[in-house]
């Protein structure tokens, strides 16, 4: 697979002073794949057999004149943003560059700020739209072009498979992402598969920033030189040279300070910061994805997430669902855990009775499969001999609130009665039949799981059913 932020730019200029000052440059910011050719006949030939993300053309060449390349180019390579640089300030010459598909036009000299910006561009453009090409082919053929790159996340569900796809589109991209989801639904392992798919040879770093002050978070992220600070004895590289050429995965961004959220903001801008007692700024090519359970949006109106970084951020956003919105995936996580818990304690898996995926459907996994995954872990733990109890799961289940925010069911059901009635409040007995309802609908029609979960004896449950199954006849 060819990594499109891989792709080189290719330089051409038959001056190699011009070559080597503006390879320079590019590399200096980062952009570290760069090609040279100083004679013009070579342009169409390499184009042909090597793939090249943007090229920055001089228009006036021996040989084979930059405008006679730039209508070649446009023709034949349409996807390659060309940059035309020249010393002619004309601007006839420019209208003309710009009307036959240049994507820029810089008069020589060139600031080195104007080149790096034009390039980054550019190179903005080809990642965008070849994102938009392999999205159109991914609806088209709804399908996961990678499948082993989410192999550590058991799903059948078709709203994971939609992630997926879309983490396969933005992989190859080096813009950052924020991968946003409640507590426990995997947001790790979804950053991993990026960094897996993109093809990147550097190593995926994750790091926790919550709790992290201003100094810790400067420190860890971007290490310090010696003698920066008391105890400082020697330099010490920060985590984002390690994730050099490679993906920094930062976890909980929503509890970052504001002096790092300035910090973080100039590295996604600049790719650029400064080691702890340093006034010398230091370039990254690793690439960035965040992380967290928080609602930014919220925290960006109250002014405690920067709004500028915020947007930084979001460039590609994988917004991960609840396990209470894919409980199609509570039968295979739980022999999952099941035969992961008994390898661990090494047990035989123990056999359970149909009734536990009811129940646990039942319930709403606030603390998603990250719950599910210490429920069984500790029923497989006091598992001695035989079919795994229910009582364990029963006990937990019927101690865990439901979690805050966003209307049950039930009161669902409940708003509609109360339309359905003209507003009238409903009575006790009226109110009893919503619950009954709604249990026997969450537990698919299990009496005994129902009655468990109304706080029921099975035959009191089954002789209400009995009398209303009458009083319908």
């Amino acid at each position: 697979m060819t990594k499109f932020s891989a792709l080189p730019i290719l330089l051409v200029d038959d001056e190699q002073n011009i070559l080597v000052s503006s390879e320079s440059v590019l590399r200096f910011a980062g952009i570290r794949a760069v090609r040279t050719l100083d004679d013009s006949r070579q342009v169409l030939p390499l184009l042909q057999k090597d793939k090249i993300g943007v090229i920055v053309l001089d228009l006036f060449m021996p040989f084979v004149s930059g405008k006679e390349l730039l209508a070649a180019i446009i023709r034949e390579y349409p996807e390659i943003p060309l940059i035309v640089m020249t010393a002619a300030d004309e601007v006839e010459t420019a209208v003309e560059c710009m009307k036959g598909g240049a994507f820029d036009y810089l008069v020589k000299p060139v600031e080195n700020s104007r080149l790096i910006s034009s390039v980054k561009r550019a190179m903005e453009i080809r990642s965008l739209k070849n994102q938009v090409t392999q999205l159109r082919d991914h609806l088209l053929t709804n399908r996961i072009k990678r499948p082993e790159a989410f192999s550590s996340i058991v799903t059948a569900s078709p709203k994971m498979s939609a992630v997926f796809q879309y983490c396969e589109v933005i992989a190859e991209s080096q813009q950052p992402v924020i991968i946003m989801g409640e507590t426990g639904t995997g947001k790790e392992l979804i950053a991993k598969a990026i960094h897996d798919l993109s093809g990147v040879r550097g190593k995926f770093v994750p790091v926790n920033i919550a709790g992290l002050d201003d100094h810790m978070f400067s420190d860890t992220l971007f290490g310090h030189k010696k003698g920066a600070f008391t105890g400082a004895l020697q330099a010490r590289s920060g985590l984002i040279t390690q994730a050099a050429g490679g993906t920094l995965f930062l976890d909980e961004i929503g509890d970052l300070s504001e002096l790092s959220q300035v910090k973080l903001l100039r590295l996604l801008q600049e790719q650029e910061y400064y080691p702890v007692g340093s006034d010398i700024p230091m370039v990254s090519d690793a690439r960035i994805v965040a992380a967290t359970n928080r609602d930014l949006r919220e925290m960006t109106a109250a002014k405690t997430f920067r709004n500028d970084l915020y947007f930084r951020l979001c460039s590609h956003q994988v917004m991960l669902p609840p396990l209470r919105e894919r409980r199609e995936d509570i039968p295979l996580l739980l022999d999952f855990f099941l035969n992961t818990a008994a390898k661990i304690f090494r047990k035989s898996t123990p056999g359970y009775p149909p009734a536990l995926v009811t129940l646990l459907s039942s319930y709403d996994f606030p603390g998603n499969i990250r719950e599910m995954k210490s429920m069984v872990f500790d029923a497989v733990a006091r598992h001695v001999s035989g079919v795994l109890s229910l009582e364990r799961f029963r006990e937990v289940i019927g101690t865990r609130p439901a979690p805050a925010g966003g209307d049950s069911l039930l009161a669902e059901r409940l708003n509609e009665w109360l339309m359905q009635s003209g507003g009238r409040f409903p009575k006790v007995r009226e109110v009893e039949e919503l619950l009954i309802d709604e249990a026997m609908k969450l537990t698919k029609g299990n009496q005994g799981i129902a009655a468990s979960l109304l706080g029921f004896t099975r035959q009191t449950l089954n002789k209400r059913l009995k009398v209303r199954k009458e009083k319908n006849v």
